[in-house]
C-alpha cells in the first residue's frame, strides 16, 4: 500500500511510521511538486495532507489525488470541509478524516480574547499610561453567558475551558441532544431568543448553505448591547457590512475576527482600523502543539485504518452536500 506525504512530515515521524507500517510504500512530495519517485510509479491508496502541506505543495497534492485511481483514504489538516475540492474526494470514493489538532489552540485563542474583553485590560493599561488612578469595572467571567454557535471539536474545547470559570454556556448545533459540558443545547432556529442573553458569541460552525451569512443584520440587532462577537469559523459566516453597522450601534460592542471573506485582508479594509475590532491573520490555530497533535492523529488513524477500526473524525458525505 502506497502513502503520499510531505518531505517535512516524513522527517518528523519517519521512524515511527516505518515501525508502525514497515510494509508501507512511502512517497514524499516537495513544496515545488517534486516526487521522491518517478511519477509513473505513484498512485497512492493513502494521502496525508499535514499542516505543512498548506501553502507548500497543497495544489500538487490535490492534483495527484485527482489523477489517482487507487485512493482509499485522506487524512487532512482541515477542521472544516467547505472547500469544493473535498466534494471531489468523496465523489472519487475516498474516505476523509478531518483534523482536531487545531481545536485546543483555537479554544485558547477564543477564551483569551473573550476574557481580555470581559476584563478590560486595555482600558486598565490606558489608565496606567495616563497615570490616572481610575477604577475600571468589569464583567465577572463566572457571571457571563457564552453562546457557542457550532459544537464540534473546537466548540467542545472552548466549553471545557469556559466551564472551569463557572460561566453559563449555551451551544447551538443541528442536534439538540444534551451535553454535560453545556448548560443548554439548542438549534439554529432558536438563535433569535438566545442572542439577547449572551455576553460572548462565538462562531465555530461549519460553513454551509444554512450558515452562510448567519451573522447578518437581524443577528446583530438581536445581540445584547455591548456583547462580544468572536469568529474563528469562516469569513463567509459574517455579513461584514452588517457587522460594521452593528458595531456602530453597539451590537456587538466588540468583534474579534480571525477569518474574513477576502484573505489576506486587504490593507484598505475597514476592520484594520475600527476601534472596536481585533484582527488576526487566520492564526487562531497557530499554537506550538498543533503540528504535533496532527502527527499523532495521523499515526493513530493509520493504525486504525490498517486494523479495520473506525477512524477518528471521519467526515460524512453530508458535510460536503452529497
Amino acid at each position: 500500500m502506497q502513502l503520499l506525504l510531505t518531505e517535512a512530515a516524513l522527517k518528523r515521524v519517519g521512524d515511527r511510521l516505518r515501525a508502525l507500517a514497515p510494509d508501507l510504500d512511502i512517497v514524499t512530495l516537495a513544496p515545488d511538486g517534486t516526487l521522491s519517485r518517478d511519477a509513473a510509479e505513484v498512485d497512492p491508496e493513502l494521502y496525508w495532507l499535514s499542516l505543512d502541506a498548506f501553502g507548500a505543495g497543497l495544489g500538487h497534492f490535490f492534483k495527484h489525488i485527482g489523477q489517482g485511481s487507487r485512493g482509499q483514504w485522506v487524512q487532512t489538516f482541515n477542521a472544516g470541509l467547505d472547500n469544493p475540492v473535498f466534494r471531489i474526494l468523496f465523489e472519487k470514493g475516498l474516505r476523509v478524516s478531518k483534523s482536531s489538532a487545531q481545536a485546543p489552540p483555537i479554544a485558547e485563542y477564543v477564551v483569551a480574547h473573550g476574557i481580555s474583553l470581559l476584563h478590560p485590560i486595555a482600558a486598565q493599561q490606558a489608565a496606567q499610561d495616563a497615570r490616572e488612578w481610575k477604577r475600571v469595572p468589569f464583567t465577572e467571567i463566572g457571571s457571563s453567558h457564552w453562546l457557542l454557535v457550532g459544537f464540534g471539536n473546537i466548540g467542545h474545547e472552548i466549553a471545557r475551558r469556559v466551564k472551569g470559570f463557572g460561566a453559563q454556556i449555551t451551544a447551538v448545533r443541528r442536534s439538540a441532544q444534551p451535553d454535560p459540558l453545556v448548560d443548554r443545547m439548542a438549534t439554529q432556529a432558536e438563535l433569535p431568543d438566545l442572542l439577547p442573553q449572551a455576553d460572548v458569541v462565538v462562531l465555530a460552525c461549519a460553513l454551509t448553505d444554512e450558515t452562510r451569512d448567519i451573522a447578518n443584520a437581524a443577528f446583530f440587532a438581536a445581540m445584547k448591547p455591548g456583547a462580544i462577537l468572536i469568529n474563528i469559523g469562516r469569513g463567509e459566516l459574517v455579513d461584514e457590512d452588517a457587522l460594521r453597522v452593528g458595531l456602530e450601534a453597539g451590537r456587538p460592542g466588540f468583534a474579534v475576527l480571525d477569518v474574513f471573506r477576502a484573505e489576506p485582508l486587504p490593507a484598505g479594509s475597514w476592520p484594520w482600523t475600527h476601534p472596536n475590532v481585533r484582527v488576526t491573520a487566520h492564526a487562531s490555530n497557530a499554537g506550538n502543539g498543533t503540528l504535533r497533535r496532527g502527527d499523532e492523529l495521523f499515526l493513530e488513524n493509520l493504525r486504525r485504518f490498517r486494523a479495520g477500526e473506525p477512524l477518528l473524525n471521519e467526515a460524512s458525505k453530508a458535510e460536503v452536500g452529497l
